[in-house]
């Protein structure tokens, strides 16, 4: 298996988050009148930080997202357009749990700013894994190239 690195994962990333904002941000349209969510729709209530229930919906969306379209077909549209897949060790699908567990982990792997844990992960595995990927026995593969 060729194993994807740093830079075409980013690229797929980036074009899911253009898929998800170019089906989201019409909605928030719709919904709030307005574009953009803006830092008032966030508010301390009671000892909480309580945020505007679009953007909580959004994560929820942003998460199933990923998740589903990882475990099942294997790979979001933006890996598709990027020739990438997410594999087990073994070459087959993750499954739900599996795409469960590394896709939880983004926020882990995106710390401390802009992914940069992953990415050093990612230039450093002979197999180009992130926390993520390592926790979840899942790799993301180059899916035109031959093996």
């Amino acid at each position: 298996m060729a194993y994807a690195g740093v830079a075409i994962r980013y690229l797929a990333i980036l074009l899911d988050l253009m898929v998800l904002s170019a089906v989201f941000f019409p909605v928030t349209r719709i919904v709030k009148g307005t574009w953009i969510m803006s830092a008032t729709d966030h508010r301390w209530a009671h000892g909480w930080f309580v945020t505007d229930p679009l953007c909580l919906i959004f994560l929820a969306v942003m998460i199933l997202y990923f998740v589903l379209f990882e475990a099942f077909p294997g790979a979001t549209p933006g890996k598709v357009a990027a020739g990438l897949r997410v594999r087990r060790p073994d070459g087959g699908r993750p499954g739900l749990t599996r795409s469960l567990v590394r896709n939880l982990l983004r926020v882990v792997d995106g710390l401390p700013a802009l992914g940069i844990l992953g990415a050093v992960l990612i230039a450093t595995s002979s197999e180009r894994t992130r926390l993520g990927d390592r926790l979840a026995q899942t790799r993301v593969v180059l899916s035109r190239a031959k093996t």
